[in-house]
């Protein structure tokens, strides 16, 4: 583990950057920022131009260390490279910008008003190569549809086991369980939520850190005694459907949270733009998140 990186996490100011969307949702990507399906004929040309539009962002000036702490990238944006060098080294030696990877094949079906993660077959190799090509930490997502005790439980299990194993590399993983913000009893799946991460926390080894990645809880601060737990080196929000601007609002609320946001940090970001209107966009997008993200 690069203990310079690990600080960086720990103690920065800023926020995580989310440029993570893989396979499944990176046609909706595209779209967002302006590129019609009509615009490639196979996987291949859609992830060369997904790389395009990432290396765009990275490269910018508006994507600095001075308010990004972290980036997440998924499997094949970590296999590139920018100018020359694999994007993780880019991020870090160019950039100042921690590298982490997106690592969960997608969720199962929903059962027990939850979504688990789908088998990671392959895990320990991707995580090997993780480690050569000098990434930091990894992210894996769950979802919580229901305020369900036994669905919970079983996500935050899920979680924790495979987190071990992604500690067992050096790597700091970033757990997510999300709620999905959208529920009415989106408060009591937060506490039952809460409840079994201290339980599993607290039977960590004390040598084994973890990151967690939320959804922006209803209550203010609720969140607190887990960013204070030694175990955890950063707690980050996720975003999760809110726009930039109620993302923001809401953040900036709880304390010692700071973002990690995907869909509110690209908003409004446009393969059509010129240089100078992108990087004046992401620039105000940083800005407003480094802003809430330091509270």
């Amino acid at each position: 583990m690069n203990t310079k990186q690990l600080e960086r996490i720990h103690t920065g100011k800023g926020f995580i950057a989310a440029l993570d969307q893989s396979g499944g949702s990176t046609p909706k990507a595209l779209l967002q920022y302006g590129i019609q399906e009509d615009r490639y004929s196979n996987e291949e040309e859609m992830f060369e131009l997904v790389h395009e539009m990432r290396t765009r962002i990275i490269k910018s000036p508006a994507f600095d260390s001075r308010h990004i702490l972290g980036a997440i990238l998924f499997e094949n944006t970590m296999d590139r490279s920018i100018d020359g060098q694999l994007t993780a080294d880019y991020l870090w030696e160019q950039k100042g910008i921690v590298p982490f990877l997106k690592i969960d094949q997608g969720l199962a079906e929903p059962e027990n008003g939850v979504q688990l993660m789908k088998p990671i077959p392959g895990l320990d190799d991707l995580l090997k190569r993780a480690v050569q090509k000098n990434i930091f930490g990894t992210k894996m997502r769950s979802l919580i549809k229901e305020a369900n005790p036994a669905g919970i439980k079983q996500v935050v299990e899920q979680q924790f086991a495979i987190a071990k194993q992604i500690a067992s590399y050096g790597l700091v993983p970033i757990i997510e369980p999300e709620v999905d913000i959208h529920m009415a009893d989106k408060g009591q799946a937060e506490r039952l939520l809460k409840q079994e991460i201290s339980a599993l926390l607290s039977a960590l080894g004390t040598d084994v850190k973890v990151m967690l990645k939320l959804s922006i809880p209803s209550e203010d601060d609720f969140y607190r005694d887990l960013i204070q737990d030694p175990h955890v080196v950063r707690v980050v929000a996720l975003s999760g459907g809110y726009t930039q601007a109620e993302a923001n609002d809401k953040l900036a609320h709880n304390h010692g949270l700071i973002a990690s946001f995907s869909r509110a940090l690209s908003q409004g970001l446009s393969d059509q733009q010129s240089d100078d209107e992108f990087n004046a966009l992401l620039a105000q997008s940083t800005e407003a998140i480094y802003k809430a993200s330091i509270t």
